[in-house]
């Protein structure tokens, strides 16, 4: 038997209220996108790889009379110890470690190549970018 003036909610009101907070979190869930937000993360960090890569490269050429290390080819070769290594060059005086990709690289296939134009340019490409492709940049 019930008392009167005691309240509270029904079932059907309690799933009702449930059924719309799960609609609003799928919502916001599609809205975020965890994986585009994480592959824009990779791509900021193979951004700032190349860019500490070719800062440490062009200190190096301030300090060898405008020299760049002789493996610096015109040919896009990938960076890392089974391509163009730099290592010697550049670590630890200029560069912590040469960086690689985020995702998928190692020290021997760093998923970045470099090549040096005829104008004497570096360019610097990330290979296995994910939203921003291609990621090249030229000092």
């Amino acid at each position: 038997m019930r008392k009167k003036g005691m309240r509270g909610f029904t079932l059907i009101e309690l799933l009702v209220v449930i059924g719309i907070i799960a609609i609003l979190a799928a919502i916001v869930l599609v809205a975020v996108n965890p994986a585009r937000q994480f592959a824009i993360s990779r791509d900021t960090a193979r951004r700032n790889d190349l860019y500490q890569t070719l800062n440490a490269i062009y200190q190096y050429s301030v300090d060898n009379n405008g020299n760049f290390p002789a493996q610096i080819t015109g040919t896009f070769t990938d960076i890392g110890t089974s391509g163009l290594d730099l290592s010697a060059d550049l670590v630890p005086t200029y560069i912590p470690t040469i960086p690689y990709d985020p995702l998928n690289g190692d020290a021997s296939t760093t998923l970045y190549v470099l090549a040096q134009e005829g104008t004497g340019r570096l360019t610097a490409t990330a290979t296995a970018a994910e939203v921003a492709v291609p990621m090249t940049l030229t000092r």
